[in-house]
């Protein structure tokens, strides 16, 4: 991420930081298909989020992959400072639009075009599933272009969803490639 950013802006200001705050689920686990762990993990991602703009003041972007994807949904109401949120190879937000999410972030979602999650039922019964695809254009997400890659490709150096999420990173929204 960082490259990709000093590739398009050599003067850009930008930390990135990789957060695991949470215990991820197996992939194949019900754990997986409820929101139980992404609550516990938007707890520890909303201080994280609070230490960061204590200590910079900067603004923040959250680039939210898979299970994560739930989790920075279930952070962001009332999470102040944070510009934009881009979530891809979500499985869904547990929202059935973007309004519903309680930010005034601009929320992006992108998907790679042989990423399995878009196979993925997107449906909520009871505890289980996470509800509408944030891809969906009435879901209210601006959708920028991810590539043709897979669930794991999505920050792959030389990669269109790289070069898109450094730019949603940088603030530059105008120069994203937009998706659908």
């Amino acid at each position: 991420m960082v490259a990709q950013a000093r590739e398009l802006d050599p003067k850009a200001r930008l930390a990135v930081i990789a957060w695991l705050g949470y215990d991820a689920p197996r992939t194949y686990s019900l754990a997986a298909v409820t929101e139980d762990l992404a609550v516990a993990g938007a707890r520890e991602l909303r201080r994280t989020v609070a230490r960061v703009r204590a200590a910079t003041g900067a603004e923040v972007t959250l680039l939210c992959h898979s299970y994560g994807s739930v989790v920075c949904a279930k952070a962001l109401p009332g999470l102040a400072g944070v510009r934009d949120v881009a979530v891809f190879g979500s499985p869904g937000l547990r929202a059935a639009s973007a309004a519903e999410l309680g930010t005034r972030a601009r929320v992006w979602a992108g998907r790679g075009g042989t990423d399995w999650i878009g196979n993925v039922p997107h449906v909520s019964i009871g505890p289980l599933g996470f509800g509408r695809d944030p891809m969906d254009r009435g879901f209210g997400a601006r959708i920028f272009a991810a590539g043709g890659g897979g669930h794991s490709d999505y920050l792959r150096p030389g990669g269109e969803s790289l070069r898109n999420l450094a730019l949603i990173a940088l603030g530059r929204a105008s120069e994203v490639r937009r998706g659908g």
